[in-house]
């Protein structure tokens, strides 16, 4: 052994320069290049352009739209055609009645997903493997095959043109026990639940007190896609309701009758349908985002 290899390092001797790069480089914020911003510029660019282009057709005439080169920027009459939709589609009625709609199935929907995933993620009952792949099999059967005897069955109970011909089949859905099942799995430790029942805590207060504080970033995403999912749903409240009790997309669907429909009034209503959608995105975008950063770095 050499006398080298007996040396101590020194003291205040710098690392090597790999070995250095790494520890400045430590606990600083990385930088996108421009190749990155021009990327998720395009991406933006292409995500928004649906939406501008229902604008400028709903600010135009139906003439206009007809010719060719289509319009490329804005015109005159977004108000006047808004107006136009507002009153014939009759959507004050069908917001209020999709509001109601979209918003009591996605309360449901979130919170007996949660009570169902907990149950599977992390209870244990006979069956349980089961009953899962039961629950998870019914993903595969197309909703087309329901519309029948779902119709007749309401059609029994005194329900037809009501608003919970539209609410009752779609209180709880198998994607969200599922997504809300394999969450819970890695989000919530068993011991957690172990040390609350130590402390004396009953099931209804586990629950609110230790499933849905760590359930609460994948409740947030649920939710969000429920309500996207409610809003925009077509087939079914279609055969369930008619023009007399709408919701917004049965009351858009008055917008495209008569020998020659007026695209710019279809664009408009179509822009009056995606405006809640926006704005509670606006609103709560940020929350739902966090939520979903939150529950990528836990699972």
């Amino acid at each position: 052994m050499t006398a080298t290899e007996l040396t101590p390092p020194q003291a205040g001797k710098k690392p090597p320069r790999r070995e250095r790069t790494r520890v400045m480089g430590a606990g600083k914020q990385l930088h996108a290049g421009p190749v990155t911003y021009v990327v998720l510029t395009l991406f933006a660019l292409v995500s928004l352009a649906p939406l501008v282009w229902t604008a400028i057709a709903a600010s135009r005439t139906n003439t206009r739209l007809a010719q060719t080169p289509p319009p490329l920027w804005f015109g005159g009459n977004l108000f006047k055609n808004l107006q136009t939709a507002w009153e014939e589609a009759g959507l004050g009625t069908a917001m209020v009645n999709t509001t109601i709609v979209a918003g009591t199935i996605t309360v449901a929907t979130v919170l007996f997903s949660t009570l169902a995933g907990f149950a599977f993620a992390k209870l244990r009952f006979k069956f349980s493997n089961v009953l899962l792949l039961l629950t998870i099999g019914t993903m595969m059967v197309p909703p087309q095959l329901a519309v029948v005897p779902l119709y007749l069955w309401m059609a029994d109970l005194g329900w037809s043109n009501q608003l919970q011909t539209v609410v009752l089949p779609t209180l709880v859905t198998a994607f969200g026990v599922f997504f809300m099942r394999q969450y819970l799995v890695q989000a919530l430790p068993t011991e957690l639940i172990e040390a609350a029942r130590v402390d004396g805590a009953s099931s209804l207060r586990v629950v609110w007190h230790v499933v849905f504080p760590a359930a609460r970033p994948a409740m947030a995403v649920l939710g969000l896609l429920t309500f996207v999912f409610a809003w925009n749903d077509f087939l079914w409240p279609i055969i369930a309701l008619n023009q007399e009790n709408p919701t917004v997309q049965v009351a858009l669907n008055s917008l495209g009758t008569g020998y020659v429909p007026d695209q710019s009034v279809i664009m408009a209503g179509a822009l009056l349908g995606t405006l809640p959608l926006l704005i509670a995105f606006l609103l709560f975008g940020k929350q739902i985002v966090g939520g979903i950063m939150q529950g990528a770095i836990k699972g």
